[in-house]
């Protein structure tokens, strides 16, 4: 009788251990939603390749600005996942105020990638733009 009894504390400690494993794991799993990952500015820096001179700019996602001969619009930025090899990837457009055709409006529009920034590059003979951050 005494062997019956103790298989019974046994899983019912087993069983309170689960639910407390699953609940930490529900309560972890909402904290860290894509409400976390999604910014609303996305950090990029512009290098000027004839000054050798790089600035640093804060776009607003959803609206432009005007640097120089360049038109930026950053529509969309994230971070990734996870904390240990952190990505961040943003979809820019980008025109060149000074090109007058019109069949070319975006000399960039795509995803660019923080992490390894020749998966799409950006390629213009005077300026260089990579991400640096999204928040």
């Amino acid at each position: 009788m005494r062997l019956k009894k103790n298989i019974k504390v046994g899983k019912i400690k087993f069983f309170k251990f689960i639910k407390i494993f699953l609940f930490s794991l529900l309560i972890s799993h909402n904290s860290y939603s894509d409400e976390n990952l999604e910014g609303v500015y996305t950090n990029i820096k512009i290098l000027d390749k004839i000054s050798s001179k790089n600035v640093s700019i804060k776009l607003k996602n959803g609206e432009d600005i005007k640097y120089k001969d360049l038109s930026i619009k950053s529509m969309k930025c994230k971070n990734s996942e996870f904390d240990d090899n952190p990505e961040i990837t943003a979809y820019i457009q980008v025109k060149d105020l000074t090109k007058k055709n019109n069949d070319e409006v975006f000399i960039f529009n795509g995803w660019m990638f923080s992490s390894s920034p020749s998966i799409a590059p950006f390629d213009h003979p005077v300026y260089d733009i990579w991400l640096v951050g999204c928040n």
